[in-house]
């Protein structure tokens, strides 16, 4: 019985470890301690982001958005949904956006499988690689829960994790592109990382097309406050 409680509780403390990095969600964390991985960059600058993509549905309009507002941004692309969209991921690369790894599938990874990992999210970035031309440097975890396993393996190839400091909740049932901008206005500040999605993969059916009209809102908002709006290549989130 004894043995059977020690083999227990090192599980535990495994799984206690491999969770603790998603602590720089919570936000005294995000803003206190972790600024760099939540995303704070710029006081004049907010970097636009979009997760979930290439879509072939949502993503050329969104696209279509962006060149008609003058703004470029960066796009955490999914492996699978990049196999699937190729010309899709290739259009928004020619289009001058930046291209960074969401991971190869979107899914919760609370559990420690520190080989499958790097597995997968190297496979990711070679994809990604081979659609850019060059190595991304941005990591963003699926629905911002970075885990120990994923943390490590974007180290050892060589990617920065990043989160967001804004949303718009573009994901829910109901979202319109009023709503999406009234969310995210509070945090659209200077510094700011926001996240939007391209694709509903993960989300209620139709949902990019709230993105789609928020984005003059957000724009607008960055005009007026003297902000520039652009990728986290602009951003300058501290090294």
């Amino acid at each position: 019985m004894r043995a059977a409680g020690l083999l227990l509780g090192s599980v535990a403390a495994v799984e206690l470890l491999h969770l603790a990095p998603a602590a720089v969600r919570l936000p005294p964390v995000r803003r206190h301690l972790a600024r760099r991985t939540a995303g704070y960059g710029d006081p004049g600058h907010i970097a636009l982001t979009f997760d979930d993509g290439p879509d072939p549905r949502g993503t050329p309009p969104i696209l279509d958005a962006l060149d008609a507002l003058g703004v470029h941004a960066t796009f955490f692309l999914l492996g699978d949904m990049l196999e699937r969209a190729p010309a899709v991921g290739r259009d928004l690369v020619a289009r001058g956006h930046e291209a960074a790894v969401h991971g190869r599938h979107h899914r919760r990874q609370y559990r420690p499988a520190p080989a499958r990992d790097l597995r997968e999210l190297r496979r990711a970035t070679e994809a990604v690689t081979a659609l850019a031309g060059t190595r991304p440097t941005w990591y963003r975890p699926p629905y911002g829960v970075l885990t120990a396993g994923p943390a490590l393996a974007a180290h050892r190839l060589g990617l920065r994790p990043v989160l967001w400091t804004a949303w718009g909740r573009d994901w829910e049932p109901g979202a319109t592109g009023f709503s999406v901008y009234a969310t995210a206005r509070p945090a659209l500040t200077g510094g700011a990382t926001l996240l939007l999605h391209d694709s509903d993969c993960t989300s209620t059916p139709g949902s990019w097309r709230a993105t789609l009209a928020a984005l003059p809102l957000i724009a607008a908002h960055c005009h007026a406050h003297g902000l520039t709006l652009g990728p986290l290549r602009d951003h300058a989130v501290p090294g």
